[in-house]
């Protein structure tokens, strides 16, 4: 899906933005159909990889924003 030589690449290994233009393009290729059930299948498990890895990215981004968050020393007023 990825990868020009037919093999999908890793969902592992993917960028935040990689996983999420390659979700975009499979959400399209559903929405346009399909020519078999299987293909349909693949799609849809490929998109279900790629959003798990979006939601990967996400939280980990969320986790370091609130390290950051709290590592800040605060005033008296509870403002940074």
């Amino acid at each position: 899906m990825t990868e020009t030589s037919g093999a999908p690449t890793d969902v592992a290994s993917l960028s935040f933005e990689q996983a999420r233009d390659e979700l975009v393009r499979v959400v399209a290729e559903l929405e346009q159909g399909s020519p078999t059930l299987e293909h349909s299948l693949a799609l849809w498990e490929r998109g279900e990889a790629l959003a798990a890895r979006c939601e990967e990215w996400l939280l980990g981004a969320k986790r370091r924003l609130e390290a950051a968050r709290a590592s800040t020393p605060r005033d008296e007023g509870g403002e940074a």
